[in-house]
């Protein structure tokens, strides 16, 4: 028998054990892409903030709602359309920079005790490494942005903070915090794509050189990205991934490596 359009989430609440009467805290009830579809306000790119600020509230809404805690989902809810009402209210939020970092820095990942933890690629049941540009199916960012990054030997380098892609001579990054796993990031390197290898089960990735040569490659310049414009700096940044390819004629000659980056 056919169940009808009205009965079928009606089964699907009965299945979870929640009641019609309990279905409380329906994200879509806020109209969030709605409202940016049809405001000019909150269109406008001194908003796009704004726009992203509350796109990540309503993401905090569904992991509450999901943790079963409609109340404080509703809450949430709440103060998404109390901001898409009134978008000006952004322009009132506390510009205290000190008291911003302070805020900020209560999220920001401490650095892991172990240090460089040696990884257990040497163990009997290893698989080998794979790969990006071999890999199949391919990568989801959200694959790769937050996994660790280990060295040749098998050291921690860091995580994967950012992707950038789509350059204009196709080369794709990944922006690595350095000096550890699980720290802000404020110092991070710029890695090619094309170089990363990862393990069969996507949970790391590993570089092509050791961790004593990591300490080669420069620091990113600047947290605006404005070094994808920097030819000379990609190029010195590049070579020292390039210089280490097993088919470097594939990639193009390699220019000769910096000095090594002095040791904080």
């Amino acid at each position: 028998m056919k169940i009808s359009t009205f009965a079928a989430p009606l089964v699907l609440f009965c299945a979870l054990g929640i009641g019609p009467a309990h279905a409380v805290c329906n994200i879509s009830d806020a109209k969030l892409e709605e409202a940016v579809l049809q405001s000019p306000e909150l269109r406008a790119p001194e908003n796009r903030y704004l726009v992203r600020d509350l796109r990540t509230l309503r993401d905090a809404a569904f992991l509450l709602w999901t943790y079963g805690l409609h109340n404080d989902c509703e809450r949430v809810l709440a103060n998404i359309r109390e901001l898409i009402a009134s978008p000006s209210m952004g322009k009132l939020a506390n510009n205290d920079e000190d008291e911003a970092d302070q805020q900020l820095a209560a999220g920001e990942p401490h650095r892991h005790e172990g240090g460089e933890v040696q990884g257990n690629r040497n163990s009997p049941d290893a698989r080998p490494l794979i790969s990006i540009n071999e890999l199949g199916p391919g990568l989801r960012v959200d694959e790769i942005v937050g996994a660790e990054v280990r060295s040749a030997d098998d050291k921690i380098v860091g995580e994967v903070r950012n992707v950038v892609i789509g350059t204009k001579d196709r080369w794709d990054y990944a922006v690595v915090a350095s000096e550890g796993f699980f720290i802000p990031g404020k110092d991070s390197i710029v890695v090619p794509l094309r170089y990363l290898q990862v393990n069969e089960a996507r949970s790391s990735f590993f570089l092509r050189i050791s961790s004593a040569e990591v300490k080669r490659v420069p620091l990113m310049p600047d947290q605006d990205y404005l070094w994808l414009t920097d030819e000379a700096w990609r190029a010195t940044n590049d070579a020292i991934f390039q210089s280490l390819m097993p088919n470097p004629e594939r990639y193009g000659p390699a220019t000769p490596l910096p000095a090594t980056r002095d040791a904080k």
